[in-house]
């Protein structure tokens, strides 16, 4: 649920969801485009996206008799002229066994089918890196 209170740019709006997660977390058009402290929507869908590559990449892997210690996933959303245009996803990876040609056709099927990805009609680059 979002509610936004004033006009775009003195206004403020506060973010939460149904499960309580995120429960009324400020956000202004300052802390979406000008860095000030507070909430923003790409902040929320960078989540999102790198939670659910994070999953759809263990479960890939786990199928392939890889399953991984550790994944970890971050998210960055690129917006130029008030458009979203791109996530780049940058992934370190504990993977015990696995060869480097493996590990990148799974995570590019990871890039190309988690729900978030094919919901987002934006370029998608990952950056992965097995430890």
């Amino acid at each position: 649920m979002a509610i936004w209170h004033g006009n775009g740019l003195d206004g403020h709006g506060m973010m939460s969801t149904e499960s309580n997660l995120l429960k009324d977390v400020k956000y202004t058009s300052k802390s979406r485009f000008e860095g000030v402290p507070g909430g923003s929507p790409e902040e929320l869908i960078a989540v999102a996206h790198a939670a659910c590559f994070s999953m759809k990449l263990s479960f890939n892997l786990s199928e392939h008799d890889f399953p991984p210690t550790r994944l970890d996933v971050q998210c960055g959303i690129k917006m130029e002229n008030f458009l979203i245009n791109e996530s780049r996803l940058v992934v370190k990876a504990k993977v015990p066994g696995i060869d480097q040609e493996t590990f990148n056709d799974l995570v590019e099927d990871a890039r190309l089918n988690c729900p978030i990805s094919k919901l987002l009609n934006i370029s998608i680059v990952v950056e992965s890196f097995l430890s």
